[in-house]
């Protein structure tokens, strides 16, 4: 059966050394699409900006730095608070976040509780995702 994890965190837009906004974020894990993480920043408008992250990646990013290209991830302090930095990028800009390390720590292990990290190709249902592939084209 099918279940889904999720988790509400408050993150820190950082704009300067000195200046930084808050960002409510949302993630969910689906132990349906078991390798992701969907993040839903909301970041004021209508409309939340949405990522999806390997869930390895964002564990990795707890420990070392992680990532390349668009998602790159590493541990660092905060204020006297660990916290993961979240370095994305796109077409349409740039963001650096900070996450707070243990609320991200905690969601990632409900969510290896759920789907032990290595197995989850015991979790996926391969007729019904080569149908919603081929729906898609």
């Amino acid at each position: 059966m099918d279940a889904t994890i999720t988790c509400e965190l408050h993150l820190r837009l950082i704009l300067s050394s000195e200046f930084s906004l808050p960002v409510r974020a949302s993630l969910r894990y689906d132990t349906a699409d078991p390798y992701a993480v969907h993040a839903a920043f909301h970041t004021g408008t209508d409309e939340a900006v949405e990522w999806v992250f390997a869930r390895e990646l964002l564990t990795a990013g707890l420990h070392r730095p992680a990532g390349i290209g668009d998602v790159q991830l590493w541990p660092c302090r905060s204020h006297g608070l660990d916290v993961v930095c979240i370095a994305l990028t796109s077409p349409e800009g740039e963001a650096l976040l900070h996450a707070p390390a243990r609320v991200l720590e905690g969601f990632l292990e409900r969510t290896s509780a759920a789907v032990p990290p290595d197995t989850e190709p015991g979790h996926l249902c391969l007729d019904e995702e080569l149908s919603r592939l081929l729906a898609e084209s």
